[in-house]
């Protein structure tokens, strides 16, 4: 089922254009990286999933009953962010705002909350401060408020930005084993060969088109030879690098 259609729609801010003419869907259960150089257009589109801009033109829709605020977003980590003065249990629990009627939070958010943290690995932390956290702990603390926000989808704005190696490969784990679990997720990255390893469908924008598909296919076409140097790591390619052939 699809949950993001985008229908000929083009993007940008004050009637200037920055990504022209885009068509795709993301199906529920996808995992999509988002890459290109600077400038091609990412964070305008990423603006526009969130509804925080409307579309120059064409169509962006959403299915399965998806709301704009039941999208759960894991921005870039900014100095406020680092230096937040609140416990690992407030940052988490604010995740949940957007579903709060009343002073206090309910007894199904918190137990959220709790889940939440327990997937990402940080219930043993969450009375500690947050700024005193690693960078890898706080960009957990920060996923598991993102997953208070929605059980559907997911969308990371470069989630793995100034981790150390080992903070990375975790992070990249955890993220996998959530879109394992049913979340689908967008993200957006500069690290292509990352994004091949972990996602299963590449969106790269450039400044004049863009290519929309698998992981496989992108590593094959033009655009993806370009930027990539190491040969497919697939099943069905290592099979032909071997001599084994393809099975019709």
């Amino acid at each position: 089922m699809s949950l993001i259609t985008i229908d000929k729609a083009s993007m940008g801010y004050e009637g200037k254009t920055i990504v022209r003419d885009l068509s795709l869907k993301i199906n529920e259960g996808d995992y999509v990286c988002i890459v290109g150089e600077n400038g091609s257009g990412k964070t305008t589109l990423m603006k526009c999933l969130l509804g925080l801009i409307q579309p120059l033109s064409g169509i962006v829709s959403y299915g399965d009953g998806l709301k704009q605020n039941e999208i759960g977003y894991l921005p870039q980590q900014t100095i406020f962010q680092k230096d937040f003065p609140a416990s690992v249990d407030e940052v988490v629990m604010s995740g949940c705002l957007n579903k709060k009627n009343t002073l206090f939070y309910s007894r199904e958010q918190k137990k959220t909350a709790l889940e939440n943290m327990e997937k990402t690995g940080i219930l043993s932390i969450r009375k500690k401060c947050f700024r005193e956290l690693s960078g890898g702990q706080k960009q957990r603390v920060l996923l598991s408020r993102a997953l208070c926000a929605t059980h559907k989808l997911l969308i990371l704005d470069e989630p793995v930005t100034g981790l150390d190696p080992i903070a990375t490969l975790d992070m990249y784990a955890l993220i996998k084993n959530l879109n394992k679990s049913g979340i689908t997720i967008i993200m957006v990255s500069h690290d292509i060969t990352a994004a091949v390893n972990n996602a299963s469908k590449i969106l790269h924008l450039s400044k004049n088109d863009y290519f929309y598909g698998t992981a496989h296919q992108y590593l094959h076409s033009e655009i993806g030879k370009k930027f990539m140097i190491t040969d497919c790591p697939c099943d069905v390619c290592q099979h032909e690098h071997s001599g084994g052939g393809v099975q019709q």
